[in-house]
C-alpha cells in the first residue's frame, strides 16, 4: 500500500511546475522536499496515518489540476490594483526581491548615518 501512495505522490511532484524565478521559495520545490522527507525509504516506507496521507494527496491533486480555479472562476485576471499575473510574477521573482532588499539597506544605512546621535559617553570622552 505504501508503494502505491509513494508512486502517486511522485506523479504529483512530476506534474507540479517548478518556478525557477523563486529560488528557495517555490511551492513545487518545497513539495518535492517534503515528499522526499516523508518517504525516506521510498516504496518500503511505513506510513503511520493512512487517512491523513490520502487526504493530503487528494488536496495536492486538486490544487495541481486547478480544480478550485475551474470551480470558482474569476471575473477578471487582475486584482483591485489592476496588476496582471505576469507583473506579479516579475515583482515576486527572487532577483527582484533581492534588488529591493539592497535598496532598502542602502536607504536605511543612509538614514542611520544621517541621524546617528552620539551617546552621552562619547561626549565625555572628548
Amino acid at each position: 500500500m505504501a508503494a502505491l501512495r509513494y508512486r502517486r505522490f511522485l506523479k504529483v511532484c512530476e506534474e507540479w511546475p517548478v518556478d525557477e524565478t523563486r529560488r528557495g521559495r517555490d511551492l513545487g520545490a518545497f513539495l518535492r522536499q517534503r515528499v522526499a522527507q516523508a518517504f525516506k525509504e521510498g516504496e518500503s516506507t511505513q506510513i503511520q496515518d493512512l487517512e491523513a496521507c490520502d487526504q493530503m494527496y487528494e488536496s495536492l491533486s486538486r490544487l495541481n489540476s486547478n480544480y478550485y480555479r475551474e470551480k470558482y472562476p474569476r471575473l477578471q485576471d487582475t486584482s483591485f490594483t489592476e496588476i496582471t499575473v505576469d507583473e506579479y510574477r516579475m515583482v515576486l521573482a527572487t532577483d527582484s526581491l533581492k534588488q529591493m532588499d539592497e535598496m532598502k539597506k542602502g536607504m536605511w544605512k543612509r538614514l542611520k548615518d544621517k541621524f546617528n546621535v552620539k551617546s552621552p559617553q562619547d561626549y565625555v570622552k572628548e
